[in-house]
């Protein structure tokens, strides 16, 4: 498998097509060096990437049941845990359309995959590219179909986490949703001081998190500050990322991944419950999506 590597001047980064576009590393510069940011994928399978895109859902749908337009879908599940979880792209090869020393533009079809995941043809492109400071990430979903149909997306970047407060985490987000199985039944409520992430909080070993938060200020970035490297990295996310999983792992790296839509959106959106962020897509209609990650002098 052959990883296309980004640098500039502030930027490492490995991207690998044919495990769904995933991020293999992520390194900023560091007195003369490069450091990870993002978790580094061992290989040589890259089985566990140090980021990933979701799509046409992000996160899980319970039990697998996609309900629309009248209609009842069954998808596939994993055995854990019985949802259809992350939607379907990330393990898929996808086709290098464009590559650069700075860039990359990759792009997938549903309807090159018999077993593809979701009832509806779509299409989408990814961009990875490095623009000065900023390591940018852009998405856009297609409907192929004849037919609308609801989807969502986002990424799944890993931080790493080197203790004593690295990084200091900032989530400008003032709701939550209460989660069940990692599932949301209601609309979201007001965030309690164990989710106030409003101003920097570092992320003790000892804490577990795995919580989706909402209602955030889209004239703030999420800011993680490693402080012992004098820099910290702010997320910038377009306003279609309405929530934000902030997830510490069992590896001691910590998930802060901008979706669109919450956590069993798809119900959430059928049964009328506010904030599932869930977008229904026309017929050759696309929906896009950025991401920024910028590094700032701390």
């Amino acid at each position: 498998m052959q990883v296309h590597r980004l640098e500039n001047k502030y930027w490492q980064a490995g991207i690998l097509p044919e495990k769904g576009g995933s991020i293999l590393f992520g390194r900023i510069r560091f007195s003369g060096i490069y450091v990870d940011v993002i978790r580094p994928t061992p290989g040589p399978d890259f089985a566990s990437p140090g980021s990933f895109l979701m799509l046409p859902w992000a996160n899980r749908i319970r039990d697998g049941v996609l309900r629309f337009d009248g209609e009842t879908y069954q998808l596939q599940t994993t055995k854990d845990d019985g949802t259809a979880r992350h939607g379907d792209v990330r393990k898929r090869p996808w086709q290098v359309d464009e590559k650069s020393e700075t860039s990359i533009t990759l792009s997938i079809r549903s309807t090159d995959f018999d077993d593809f995941n979701f009832p509806f043809a779509l299409s989408a492109q990814a961009t990875y590219a490095l623009e000065d400071a900023d390591f940018l990430w852009r998405v856009t979903l297609t409907n192929e179909d004849d037919r609308p149909f609801p989807a969502g997306f986002g990424f799944h970047p890993y931080f790493q986490h080197t203790g004593d407060n690295m990084p200091l985490v900032q989530i400008p987000c003032d709701h939550h949703f209460e989660l069940t199985n990692s599932l949301a039944d209601a609309a979201p409520v007001p965030v309690p001081e164990r989710l106030d992430f409003r101003k920097p909080r570092a992320i003790p070993a000892d804490v577990q998190y795995d919580d989706l938060l909402t209602g955030c200020d889209s004239t703030k970035p999420i800011r993680l500050l490693y402080r012992a490297w004098n820099v910290e990295v702010q997320m910038l996310a377009d306003k279609i990322f309405k929530h934000v999983i902030l997830f510490a792992a069992p590896d001691g790296t910590v998930a802060v991944e901008p979706q669109t839509n919450a956590n069993d959106g798809f119900n959430l959106y059928a049964n009328g419950i506010d904030g599932s962020g869930v977008f229904v897509v026309k017929p050759g209609a696309s929906i896009t999506g950025e991401v920024r990650l910028r590094i700032v002098a701390g």
